[in-house]
């Protein structure tokens, strides 16, 4: 996954627990989940404003 082995991933959690706190980091994972899941729900099925402007031009 993009170069990174398990030591690379656990210095990288580790800075974001001390950044963040152990409190906040699963509210950063699930609010990166739905902003992921909301991306993909759009490039797959374009929003309707998008096909009203077409069908306007």
């Amino acid at each position: 996954m993009f170069g990174l082995g398990i030591p690379e991933m656990a210095v990288i959690g580790l800075v974001a627990v001390l950044i963040f706190g152990p409190k906040k980091i699963p509210e950063i994972g699930s609010a990166l989940g739905k902003t992921i899941r909301g991306f993909k729900e759009e490039m797959e099925n374009p929003s309707l404003d998008e096909e009203q402007e077409k069908e306007q031009e």
